[in-house]
């Protein structure tokens, strides 16, 4: 499977996806850590993370699928909302919540 059709698979199959440098339990950039707790912060249990440092065609593929230059990228119900910085914006007024999927916050 090509990087652009695993991308596209994995935000459409999963309502949360959170593309960053890393894993949810060892990030390895302080973005994708900070991404990692707001997320945590909005209740979302039910997390698909991909970490792009494992493979280069993702990395370079995700920025050019959301046209978005920079990692972590987080999308819901399969549309790109943006990085660390957008959403700490959105959890701060409480819209990132909003949007969270009730089923990914099941255990």
């Amino acid at each position: 499977m090509e990087a652009r059709e695993f991308i596209e698979k994995t935000v459409t199959d999963n309502p949360v996806v959170l593309f960053m440098k890393g894993t949810a339990q060892f990030p390895q950039c302080g973005f994708s850590g900070r991404a990692i707790q707001i997320l945590k912060s909005c209740g979302v249990r039910n997390l698909v993370t991909v970490n792009v440092l494992e493979d280069d065609e993702v990395r370079q593929a995700i920025k050019d699928f959301s046209s978005w230059p920079t990692i972590p990228q987080l999308y819901i119900q399969g549309e790109f909302v943006g990085g660390s910085d957008i959403m700490a914006e959105m959890f701060q007024s409480g819209e990132l919540q909003k949007i969270v999927p009730a089923e990914s916050q099941q255990d």
